[in-house]
């Protein structure tokens, strides 16, 4: 059995934030949602989550999908404490255990079986490093051959260890029966009393056994500690989803002024204009057209759809369906194909027919419209009394005239009319005109009359 060990009990002060820091989200998911995920892929069986801080926080988000191991700070600081606090989960021994970080979320799966390649082939341990530009702060690498001997810290570093450009990126590999007499090895280092995690490597090499290495770029490496490594790390991330997006067939005009969450798809043939949000759980079909200034979350859209300067969330939308610019489809707005939703129309938890036409200045909350039906400008459902939300139903074919008010619940019948202007609160049957509004009555000579009365 395989193990994955991911350190998250840290506080996390320099976020700032009364929000744990892995909780913190990289391009619409949780920082720690990205070293879970990758553990689960490298093959290790459920995660052991370290926790301390806020620790409440972590196991209301990730509930059963972890295993959870408490660091208790009165045995210890550090990395390497955090890794002793769950040795006692770790009850099969015949298996490997990797050790990642909760805040380290830019790492590939092919650094982590790189690292696995490398144990299974007879090394003890492996270590993933880094070359840097600019290693300060880091642990440098200390090699010899393709063997890694010592991983030694930033404080501790000579001037000549200092030059080093190859960095520790605090992801390993280890078996975990060795893993397990190493972390009892571990011994505090002054002036703090902190147990170092990479003291691993040369515990492991004065036991006898080798450490390797594998390699990753630089930009993998980057670890979120604040908000300014977290838009660092938001930028790469970013990158990385747009340029799988576009080789998988989707236009984007303008790549530095799109913004797309991990986990959305996107249909082959699809143009994404600037100045799009498409947030998590979008799902965008084939050949759509996303013009500029939209924020997609969570929503629907089938084959075929144009979308402009709209906002939509948790909306299905049908294939061939055009919408906005500047409508709204707000949450539970269920949208047939063939559809027209225009300008500055709002729609909230309703479902509207195929081919149906709402074209501007339009507000429909919690209606049922059926098929082919045209709504003029200004038609507003009233669907709150007050007290609770009612339903109204417009059938097939109806004709809503302009600056129409209709009081739920209503029905109004296939292929009724409704006059403009009429404010309807009684049920309209099929075929039938209604008209509900005052006859229009001209008094001559009214504003000269007020005028000199003085009220004008």
């Amino acid at each position: 059995m395989d193990y994955a060990i991911v350190l998250a009990a840290g506080e996390g002060t320099r976020m700032k934030s009364a929000r744990h820091k892995v909780l913190h989200e990289l391009c619409g998911r949780p920082l720690i949602d990205y070293s879970i995920d990758l553990a689960l892929a490298a093959g290790a069986e459920k995660p052991i989550v370290v926790i301390g801080d806020k620790a409440e926080q972590i196991t209301a988000h990730l509930g059963e999908r972890a295993a959870y191991a408490r660091q208790d700070f009165q045995m210890g600081y550090g990395t390497g404490a955090a890794a002793r606090a769950a040795e006692g989960l770790l009850n099969d021994e015949s298996g490997l255990c990797f050790l990642t970080a909760g805040d380290a979320p830019l790492f590939g799966l092919e650094s982590l079986l790189a690292l696995r390649k490398a144990v299974e082939g007879g090394a003890a341990a492996a270590a993933l490093l880094a070359e840097m530009s600019e290693p300060f702060g880091y642990g440098r690498a200390v090699m010899e051959g393709e063997t890694l001997i010592d991983i030694v810290e930033e404080a501790a570093a000579s001037e000549e260890q200092k030059a080093i450009k190859l960095v520790n990126v605090s992801l390993y590999c280890v078996k975990t029966a060795l893993l397990k007499a190493a972390l009892q090895r571990l011994k505090p280092h002054p002036p703090k009393n902190e147990l170092y995690l990479t003291d691993l490597v040369p515990i492991l090499t004065e036991m006898g056994h080798e450490v390797r290495a594998a390699f990753c770029a630089e930009e993998d490496a980057l670890g979120v500690n604040d908000r300014v490594q977290l838009a660092r790390a938001q930028k790469v991330m970013q990158r990385r989803i747009l340029e799988a997006q576009m080789r998988a067939g989707v236009t984007i005009i303008d790549p530095s002024n799109t913004y797309i969450d991990f986990g959305v798809t996107i249909g082959a043939d699809s143009v994404i204009h600037p100045g799009c949000l498409l947030q998590r759980g979008t799902k965008i079909g084939p050949n759509c057209t996303i013009l500029q200034n939209c924020r997609i979350e969570g929503s629907i859209l089938e084959e075929g759809v144009r979308v402009e300067s709209s906002t939509l969330r948790e909306a299905h939308v049908g294939a061939n369906t055009t919408v906005g610019p500047n409508a709204h489809l707000r949450p539970g707005a269920q949208i047939g194909p063939n559809c027209r939703i225009g300008d500055f129309v709002e729609i909230k938890n309703s479902r509207i027919g195929a081919g149906t036409k709402i074209s501007h200045l339009t507000y429909v909350g919690d209606a049922d419209l059926g098929e082919g039906i045209n709504l003029g400008c200004g038609v507003v459902f009233s669907n709150y009394d007050g007290k609770a939300h009612l339903r109204s139903r417009v059938g097939d074919r109806a004709f809503i005239g302009c600056n129409v008010n209709l009081i739920a619940p209503v029905t109004v019948g296939e292929e009724a009319y409704i006059a403009a202007g009429s404010t309807i609160t009684q049920d309209v049957e099929p075929g039938a005109l209604a008209i509900a509004r005052e006859r229009q009555r001209n008094i001559p000579g009214w504003v000269e009359k007020r005028k000199k009365e003085g009220k004008l």
